[in-house]
């Protein structure tokens, strides 16, 4: 029985459980089937990975305050976090992965590290 590559049609010659004549074709096939029909998906990561990127930069020691004009100008986006941790006195932490931030009065934020977390 000779098989087809799904991607370009050509013959497949080699092994019996190989399913793509080429790596080119693999990859090609592959990038199609996982590409977003929508540039939604993409756009969001891009905007939490430029937040983590502000948040990481400005908290080098896994503990500081900035100013919410600091961040503005740096192009962070408040609109964008993965997670929030409420704290029992009601204090809410925001959260791109491990990197988060807690608002405090006068516009100034304290920057947080979150340890031991599994993503």
């Amino acid at each position: 029985m000779e098989k087809s590559c799904p991607e370009c049609g050509n013959r497949i010659i080699g092994r019996a459980d190989k399913k793509f004549c080429s790596d080119a074709c693999r990859n090609s096939f592959n990038n199609t089937l996982n590409k977003d029909n929508k540039n939604l998906v993409r756009n969001i990561n891009n905007r939490l990975r430029k937040n983590y990127r502000i948040l990481e930069s400005l908290n080098a020691n896994d503990k500081t305050k900035t100013t919410k004009e600091k961040l503005l100008r740096l192009g962070f986006n408040f609109e964008y976090f993965t997670s929030i941790y409420t704290t029992k006195t009601g204090s809410n932490y925001y959260y791109l992965y491990d990197q988060g931030y807690l608002p405090l009065e006068n516009d100034f934020y304290l920057l947080v590290r979150r340890e031991g977390v599994a993503y």
